[in-house]
């Protein structure tokens, strides 16, 4: 695997006193990218490597693990997409994604936590209304959510996987959905779905008075269409579920998408899709870049991605028998797993290639000094106020 030439590591290198001193953001945000500057260094510690082979050694540096890291997902997301095939029901899917209107952006920077969680639920009443509505079943769906555009803009959307079955009130299986093209009406859905998401943001403004200073945010948002989108079910659960592995660990942008750093810029690509989704270069300030960046750094603890309905462990022993039997091996080690789920084997000697690397010393983390970032609010982490603390400057 080829390591690409310019990192978010080194983004935030370059420019990340400037944006602390420019949008002071909490201690939240700064620990996750002093985690995401110094993962796989020499500041985290690691270990030599030895090939039984050749003789030649190797050094490897430890991840740090964070989920907003774009070098430390591919193993977490094989593991995921494995784990999710053993209680996946093996019948057609929609793809359903539910998305919120621009205008509420400078909303969802007030309390993000509260805005996603309104989310989330908001899609998930949605749907399980009109699963009893049209067809009278317990439905279900994966609801994974996303907060960004192509071009690192806020974007919070839901994507949802909705099985084609659902429970009935007699506790039996029923198919849904008419000839795994439609499932519910586009518009309705929608409408509805603006409802519940504009009582519960109501409600939350109202709880800290900021109801008044927004009415008119409110007011436009209510008129405006919302958009929800289908897509046709798909016909396989395998091909489901590698379609889903494919949005659950992703961050906002990867090493690959990044051109070149420069002394004060930073260039990216990005798919235009109002233009055939064109690959297109953007050109940001090396501190809008890093601002824009941190707008998709959720708040600690938040979870993601959720399961409802007949997809969630409450249903699970009544849908067992219409899952697809997966076939694990007993007592695999890590390093076996992910050699299997990906097709690379980290142990096999990179000089050689036929050789066994074999760890012959641990390194443990440097005890020099590292500069890390740190911020007028360090020490503090305003769940309520998550995000607006990273944007009070200009854009």
């Amino acid at each position: 695997m080829i390591r690409p030439k310019y990192e978010i590591a080194h983004v935030i290198e370059r420019f990340g006193n400037g944006f602390v001193k420019k949008h002071n953001p909490n201690s939240w945000v700064t620990r996750v990218l002093n985690a995401l500057r110094i993962c796989r260094t020499a500041a985290l510690g690691g270990h030599k490597d030895q090939c039984d082979n050749c003789g030649k050694i190797r050094v490897s540096y430890n991840s740090c693990a964070n989920r907003h890291c774009p070098k430390c997902q591919a193993a977490k997301q094989a593991f995921w997409v494995e784990d999710v095939s053993n209680r996946i029901i093996d019948t057609k899917y929609f793809h359903i994604v539910f998305t919120v209107p621009e205008l509420l952006n400078p909303v969802c920077l007030l309390n993000s936590k509260g805005f996603y969680s309104s989310l989330f639920s908001s899609v998930w009443q949605s749907l399980r209304t009109f699963g009893y509505t049209h067809y009278g079943v317990e439905t279900g769906a994966i609801a994974i959510l996303h907060t960004w555009g192509q071009n690192l803009s806020l974007h919070p959307h839901i994507h949802c996987l909705v099985p084609a079955v659902g429970i009935d009130l007699a506790g039996n299986i029923k198919k849904i959905g008419k000839k795994a093209k439609y499932l519910y009406p586009v518009k309705k859905l929608s409408i509805d779905f603006r409802g519940n998401m504009m009582k519960l943001l109501k409600r939350q403004l109202g709880k800290n008075n900021q109801l008044p200073k927004y009415q008119s945010t409110v007011n436009k948002a209510w008129a405006k269409d919302w958009v929800v989108f289908i897509e046709p079910s798909f016909t396989d659960a395998d091909r489901v579920i590698k379609y889903l592995g494919q949005y659950t660990h992703r961050v906002a942008i990867s090493n690959q998408r990044i051109h070149h750093i420069g002394s004060e810029h930073v260039n990216f690509f990005y798919k235009d899709y109002k233009d055939a989704a064109k690959r297109k270069l953007i050109r940001l300030k090396g501190v809008e870049f890093l601002r824009r960046f941190c707008m998709h750094i959720l708040p600690k603890g938040f979870v993601k991605v959720r399961y409802y309905g007949i997809m969630s462990n409450r249903y699970r022993q009544q849908t067992a028998m219409y899952r697809k039997p997966q076939n694990k091996p007993e007592n695999e080690t890590t390093l076996q797993r992910i050699a299997r789920l990906t097709n690379f084997d980290i142990c096999l000697c990179p000089f050689c290639k036929k050789g066994k690397m074999h760890v012959i010393e641990v390194l443990p983390r440097i005890r020099s000094p590292v500069k890390f970032l740190y911020s007028k609010n360090d020490g503090k982490i305003n769940q309520s106020n998550y995000n607006l603390s990273c944007f009070n400057g200009p854009a």
